[in-house]
């Protein structure tokens, strides 16, 4: 259990010590101690449960399986590769004036803030915990949308924190159900929102309860996901916060809302003994997902443009779970890994695109190979391989979504599709110009860290030539987990 405290106790003490001292130079390299150190702690505890199955900590409040450690692994890596890129990129900022000291301060701390509680939400055994930490992810992500003062990025922060604010309180009101149908058959109250106890229980629930809590979760965890019609708020957050917010935004938030989902899923299936929260999963993630592609045709920002790309992957990450079955799961658990890589890794290049260029506008983006080349040939090949082009690992775990729709629902594969290729062509029609332009005057290179692009997109071109034994015996346990057997 050592391994577990300390995952959760080193970004602890990252809020308090760089809350006093986030605001000196030494401050980025403080960040990326810390975060490489839950790292390191994540792979210990990862081996742990690898080794020897599922932990639930003396008190019952914590609890490990092989669905949430590797997220746990997936969050912390993605947080030390952002955390590496977010030193040369916040002090640029300083030196240009667009932060101070101060506001230094509260994004080093807000950031170790924002790890705690997306680790916290993996780890908890309790439904109502993991609402809190959702809570508190939300106004961590609130200060660091804001981060700026500016007119449009406190109104993108009040967006965010209303839209966000509404869903997390249907998402209270479901996990109240959840309690209130728990308690009737669990003899100790105190254990009614314990995942353990509850899975152990599931068939004894109420079913209509149990559907209602469900459709509340649905829409409360769901926004946070983003999913169609309540996912304005993520767009607007991704152009106004800072790039690194982005970078975990699209790599974490997004995926530990989802997880919250299918944790509930596997409860409802267990209860109402059919696929009714599974129909509801693929309805709302084809819907986002053939909404987003669409949206992208129409963005003038970059930031913005991929963000709604994040939109369209977790539509069929939902749509994925939604479908069940093995091979839906495995896909969707592997789509979910080299997303979180490539996004945030395209993150971190658009970051330095926009410094580059001294906007965000895709219209003034131009010859970025020419000015800077890695970072040119990083957004190139980052787009290459989220648009899901061989041999890239998303090329792979949409084949598997598509295979196992083509086996359940085989006339959903003609919209997957056509949203593929929708989706395809809007990120190229902007893509081309912003690599290959005629360079604008006045555009120079500037001080980029392309360490972290470089190793994410070697790890999804390695997933997508050959998953290696240990992660593919990985996805097979939270397979098992989640869908009741094994893809392979």
């Amino acid at each position: 259990m050592t391994a577990l405290w300390l995952t959760l106790l080193i970004p602890l003490a990252g809020i308090l010590l760089l809350a006093f001292v986030g605001h000196l130079r030494a401050a980025g390299w403080i960040n990326v101690v810390l975060s490489g150190s839950t790292f390191i702690t994540s792979l210990w505890l990862a081996l742990t449960v690898f080794d020897g199955g599922t932990l639930i900590s003396p008190g019952r409040m914590l609890y490990i399986d092989a669905f949430n450690v590797y997220l746990v692994v997936l969050t912390a890596l993605v947080s030390l590769t952002t955390a590496i890129f977010s030193r040369p990129y916040m002090r640029h900022e300083v030196e240009t004036r667009r932060l101070s000291g101060r506001r230094m301060r509260l994004y080093h701390s807000m950031y170790q803030g924002f790890m705690f509680t997306m680790l916290a939400a993996l780890t908890t055994n309790n439904v109502g915990i993991l609402w809190v930490s959702m809570e508190g992810a939300t106004l961590a992500t609130v200060l660091l949308v804001s981060l700026y003062r500016t007119p449009e990025a406190v109104e993108a922060a009040w967006k965010y924190f209303i839209l966000c604010g509404v869903g997390i309180a249907q998402a209270l009101f479901g996990t109240v159900l959840l309690f209130f149908a728990a308690e009737r058959v669990i003899p100790v109250r105190d254990d009614a929102l314990l995942w353990n106890v509850l899975y152990g229980s599931a068939s004894q629930l109420e079913p209509t309860v149990l559907t209602l809590a469900f459709v509340f979760l649905l829409v409360g965890y769901g926004t946070k996901v983003g999913l169609v019609p309540l996912h304005n708020w993520l767009p607007d957050a991704h152009s106004e916060g800072p790039t690194p917010m982005s970078a975990i935004l699209s790599g974490l938030l997004l995926n530990v809302a989802l997880y919250s989902l299918v944790r509930v899923k596997m409860l409802v299936d267990g209860s109402l003994q059919n696929n009714l929260a599974g129909h509801l999963m693929m309805g709302f993630g084809l819907l986002s997902f053939m909404v987003a592609g669409l949206f992208l045709h129409r963005q003038r920002d970059i930031k913005r443009m991929y963000s709604y790309s994040s939109i369209e992957h977790m539509g069929l990450m939902t749509f994925a779970f939604g479908i069940g079955g093995p091979l839906a799961t495995f896909g969707a658990l592997l789509h979910m890994t080299v997303h979180s890589l490539t996004k945030s890794a395209i993150f971190v290049t658009v970051g330095h695109a926009a410094q580059i260029a001294g906007t965000q506008t895709i219209d003034k983006i131009r010859g970025l190979i020419m000015t800077q080349p890695s970072v040119g040939w990083g957004l190139l090949i980052g787009t290459v391989a989220i648009a899901g082009f061989p041999p890239f690992g998303v090329f792979v775990s949409e084949f598997l979504v598509l295979s196992a729709t083509m086996k359940s629902w085989p006339w959903l594969t003609v919209p997957l599709l056509v949203g593929l290729a929708i989706a395809f062509a809007g990120l190229f029609r902007h893509l081309h110009p912003m690599v290959y332009g005629e360079v604008p005057e006045g555009q120079k290179p500037v001080r980029a860290n392309m360490l972290p692009v470089m190793l994410q997109l070697a790890m999804v071109l390695w997933l997508g030539i050959a998953i290696p034994v240990f992660l593919a015996k990985w996805f097979e346990q939270a397979t098992i987990l989640i869908a009741g057997s094994s893809p392979l």
